[in-house]
C-alpha cells in the first residue's frame, strides 16, 4: 500500500510533513476529476442504452403484432412466440445490466465523493483558517513585552489554545486524507467488480465467450476480499496511531526533537530577527547538522546554514532584546538573535547548542560530529530516565517471555504493547486506553515499545506479571458469576470488567472474606512485613485487599511500608511501592524516612533509587541527623561518596545555573543509574565498603578491594 501520512510529523508541522501534505491534496484534486469524469461518461452511456432498450421493446411489440396474423399457422406462431419470449428476456437482461451499471458506478462513486470529499474540504477549511490563527497567536505572542506580565500571560494562553486547536485539526485532517487514500482503492475496485459482474450475468448464455474472463474474475474476487480486510485493519491501525498521538501530545507544547538514525541533532520552529531590519523577526525552521546551524524560512525553499562551524560560535542570553525567550550566538562574522515560543524551549535550545559547541571541540579533526548527551526531555521528547536506550533491555521481548504475559491480562488478545508499571501487568491498547481513564492513583499506562523502561520496573513485570496479578484480582471470579470478556467483546464490558477488577475490587479474596477477622490495622502491618521481608506478591495482595500504601505502623514505631523495604534492602519491593504512590520523605516517631533507613543499613541501591525518586537527603532525625552524618558514622563509603555527590550537584546547580550545571548533573544521574542497574542486576558486586577515620591497613584494604 502507499505510504501515508505520519501523525508524528504532524504534530511537528515539519516542512517535509508540509510537502508530502501538498501532495496528498494533489492527489485527492486529480481522483476528484477522474472519478467525475467517468461518472459523467457512465451516465451517457447508461442513458444510450435505455434508449436501445426502448426501442427493442418497440420492436417486440412489433413482432408480437405480426404474430397475431399468423395465428392459424401453428409451427410459425409458436416459433414467433418462443422468439418473442427469447427477445423479451433479452431486453429484461439489458434493463437488469443497464440498473446494476448505474447502481456499480455511479452510486458507489457518488458514495465515495459525497461521504469524504466534502467532509475533506471542510476539514481542510478549519486547518488553514486554524493555521493562520496559530501563525498569528505565535506572533502576538513573540510580539509581547516581557514587562507586560499581564499581556504575556494572555498572549501565551492564547497561543496554547490556538496551537491545541491547530494540533486537533491537523491530526483530524491527516486521519480523514489516510482513511480517503486507503477507502478510494476499494471503492473503486469494488465499483468496477460489480459493473464486470453484472456484464456476466448478462452475457450468462454465451458464458463460452466469456470463459476466459472467469479466472481474472476469481482473482479480482480474491484481491478484493483481500484488500477489503486490509483496509479493515488499517482503518484500525490509523485509529490507534491517531488516539495515541492524541493522548500522548495533549499539553499542546510543541516539540523540538532529535531524529533517531540521521545526523540531526535537534531541530524545531524559532524567531529569527532580520539583520537589516532589527524590529522584523521571522519564524523558520532550525536544525543543528554536521556541526552547522541551518534554517528554512518555508517548506518550499531549502535549507541555509546561518553558522558553518559551530566552535567559532558563542551562545548568551541577551538583556537588551524587549522580546522574550530570546538567545543570541555570536562568532567573528556576525551575530544572530533568536527567540523560541517558551521558557523550556529556550532552555532546551541552549543546552543542547552548548552541548554541541562543547563535543565540537572535543571531536579530532576528521571524526564526523556524533550526537551529544540526551538533552532534556523536553527536547528528546521520550522518557526522561537518565543514559542511554541502549544499555537497557527490550522491554517487549522482556515482558512477553514470562509465561501469562503474552496475552492481555484483562481479555486475553495476544501479543499486548502495552503495560501497567504500578499493577505489573500486560495489556492491548484497547484495554490500555481504559486503564488511562481510571487515573495515574490507580494504573500507570505505558507503552513497551515506545516508553523506556528501568530495570526495577521490568522485574516487577516478570515476578509479579498476568498470572500472578490475576489470581489476587480475579480469585473471587467464580464465586461472583462472572465470566472474563474476551478479546473480541465490547469496549462497554470490558470497561465494566476492569472498573470492577481495579477500581471496585470485587473479586479480591480478602482475609475476612476467608473466614478471618481481618481489621485495616492487620492489612498495613501485613504489607509492611511483606515489604521487610522483599516479598513482593504478599505486598501486591495486601495492596488489593485495601492496605493504605501510606499507612504507618504503630508496632513499628510509626514506620510506613517503604521504610520497612529500606531497611530489608529489597529493590524491587522499594520501586512497587514508590510506583503506587509510597511518600518518598514520610518519616517515623523517631523521624527517620526510607533514605535514613537505607543509608543506616547500607543498602547502596535503595539509596541510589530513593535519591532518583525525590527523597529529601537534608532532612534530619530526632538526633539531629541526616542520612549522610548517618552513613559518615555507620562507615558505609559507597553511599558517602553518593550522597556528597547528590549534594554538590545541587549546590553546583543552585550556585551556577543552567550551564554550570547541566553537565555535572547528567554524571550524577548516570552515576546513579549504574548504582541501580548494579543493585537490580549484580546486587553481590555493591558488598559493603567501610572506612575509618584513621589507620593505613584500613585504607591499603580499601584500596585492594577498588
Amino acid at each position: 500500500m502507499d505510504s501515508l501520512l505520519d501523525f508524528e510529523e504532524c504534530v511537528k508541522d515539519s516542512p517535509e510533513f508540509r510537502l508530502k501534505l501538498d501532495q496528498f491534496e494533489t492527489e485527492v484534486s486529480l481522483l476528484e476529476i477522474q472519478v467525475d469524469k467517468v461518472m459523467k461518461l457512465c451516465g451517457k452511456m447508461v442513458k444510450a442504452g435505455q434508449t436501445y432498450s426502448a426501442a427493442n421493446q418497440l420492436f417486440l411489440s412489433g413482432l408480437a403484432e405480426l404474430s397475431t396474423c399468423h395465428r392459424k399457422d401453428g409451427v410459425i406462431a409458436n416459433c414467433l412466440n418462443q422468439f418473442h419470449q427469447g427477445l423479451q428476456e433479452m431486453v429484461s437482461f439489458h434493463t437488469m445490466l443497464f440498473d446494476q451499471t448505474q447502481r456499480a458506478i455511479m452510486q458507489q462513486l457518488t458514495n465515495l465523493c459525497t461521504q469524504f470529499l466534502p467532509q475533506l474540504a471542510e476539514t481542510r477549511r478549519e486547518f488553514v483558517r486554524i493555521g493562520d490563527d496559530l501563525e498569528t497567536a505565535a506572533v502576538k505572542n513573540a510580539q509581547v513585552s516581557r514587562h507586560k506580565a499581564t499581556d504575556a500571560e494572555r498572549a501565551s494562553h492564547l497561543l496554547l489554545a490556538t496551537r491545541k486547536c491547530y494540533q486537533h485539526f491537523a491530526l483530524d485532517y491527516c486521519l480523514q486524507l489516510n482513511t480517503f487514500k486507503t477507502q478510494q482503492k476499494l471503492d473503486i475496485l469494488n465499483s468496477v467488480f460489480s459493473f464486470v459482474h453484472a456484464q456476466f450475468t448478462f452475457f450468462h448464455q454465451g458464458f463460452d465467450l466469456l470463459r476466459d474472463l472467469e479466472p481474472t474474475m476469481k482473482t479480482m474476487a480474491a484481491q478484493l476480499s483481500q484488500l477489503s480486510a486490509d483496509c479493515a485493519a488499517k482503518r484500525k491501525d490509523l485509529e490507534n496511531k491517531h488516539l495515541l498521538v492524541q493522548q500522548r501530545d495533549a499539553s499542546g507544547e510543541p516539540m523540538v526533537s532529535p531524529c533517531p538514525g540521521s545526523d540531526v541533532i535537534i531541530q524545531g520552529y524559532l524567531f529569527k530577527r532580520s539583520r537589516r531590519k532589527s524590529r522584523t523577526w521571522k519564524r523558520c525552521w532550525f536544525s543543528i547538522r554536521d556541526n552547522q546551524l541551518m534554517y528554512r524560512k518555508s517548506h518550499k525553499e531549502d535549507a541555509v546554514v546561518l553558522f558553518d562551524d559551530l566552535r567559532l560560535c558563542a551562545v548568551k542570553s541577551p538583556e537588551h532584546i524587549d522580546r522574550r525567550f530570546c538567545f543570541e550566538l555570536l562568532s567573528v562574522q556576525k551575530c544572530c538573535a533568536l527567540q523560541a515560543d517558551s521558557e523550556q524551549l529556550k532552555q532546551a535550545w541552549l543546552s543542547t547548542l552548548q552541548g554541541s559547541i562543547d563535543l565540537a571541540y572535543r571531536e579530532r579533526a576528521g571524526t564526523p560530529l556524533t550526537q551529544p548527551k540526551e538533552p532534556s526531555p523536553l527536547v528528546c521528547g521520550g522518557d526522561s530516565s537518565p543514559g542511554p536506550p541502549t544499555q537497557r533491555p527490550p522491554a517487549l521481548g522482556v515482558a512477553l517471555r514470562v509465561p501469562g504475559n503474552e496475552r492481555c491480562c484483562d481479555c486475553g488478545e495476544e501479543a499486548p504493547r502495552w503495560a501497567s508499571i504500578n499493577l505489573a501487568v500486560t495489556m492491548c491498547i484497547e484495554c490500555s486506553g481504559i486503564h488511562r481513564s481510571l487515573g495515574v492513583h490507580l494504573s500507570k499506562v505505558r507503552s513497551l515499545t515506545l516508553d523506556s523502561w528501568e530495570a526495577e520496573q521490568l522485574k516487577l513485570l516478570c515476578i509479579l506479571g498476568n498470572r500472578v496479578m490475576n489470581q489476587i484480582y480475579e480469585a473471587r471470579c467464580s464465586e461472583e458469576g462472572r465470566v472474563k470478556p474476551k478479546a473480541e467483546s465490547p469496549r462497554a464490558e470490558k470497561e465494566l470488567w476492569i472498573k470492577e477488577k481495579y477500581v471496585e475490587k470485587r473479586f479480591v479474596q480478602s482475609s475476612s472474606s476467608a473466614g478471618a477477622r481481618c481489621a485495616k490495622d492487620d492489612t498495613g502491618l501485613r504489607l509492611y512485613r511483606a515489604a521487610l521481608a522483599g516479598d513482593v506478591v504478599a505486598m501486591a495482595a495486601a495492596l488489593a485487599e485495601g492496605a493504605e500504601v501510606n499507612g504507618s505502623v504503630a508496632e513499628e514505631e510509626g514506620r510506613t511500608a517503604l521504610i520497612g523495604a529500606a531497611v530489608g534492602g529489597s529493590l524491587l519491593a522499594c520501586e512497587f511501592l514508590l510506583q503506587n504512590g509510597a511518600n518518598v520523605n514520610h518519616r517515623d516517631l523517631r523521624g527517620q524516612g526510607a533514605l535514613h533507613a537505607a543509608a543506616i543499613a547500607g543498602h547502596t541501591g535503595q539509596v541510589c533509587l530513593l535519591l532518583k525518586r525525590g527523597a529529601n537527603q537534608y532532612a534530619v532525625d530526632e538526633r539531629g541527623q541526616d542520612p549522610l552524618a548517618i552513613a559518615v558514622e555507620t562507615a558505609h563509603a559507597d553511599i558517602v561518596t553518593l550522597l556528597r555527590m547528590a549534594r554538590m550537584n545541587e549546590e553546583m546547580r543552585d550556585s551556577e545555573g543552567v550551564f554550570g550545571a547541566a553537565g555535572d548533573d547528567q554524571t550524577v544521574q548516570d552515576i546513579f543509574r549504574d548504582f541501580s542497574d548494579m543493585a537490580s542486576h549484580d546486587p553481590e558486586k555493591l558488598t559493603r565498603r567501610q572506612f575509618s577515620r584513621g589507620g593505613e591497613e584500613d585504607e591499603e584494604e580499601g584500596e585492594e578491594k577498588r
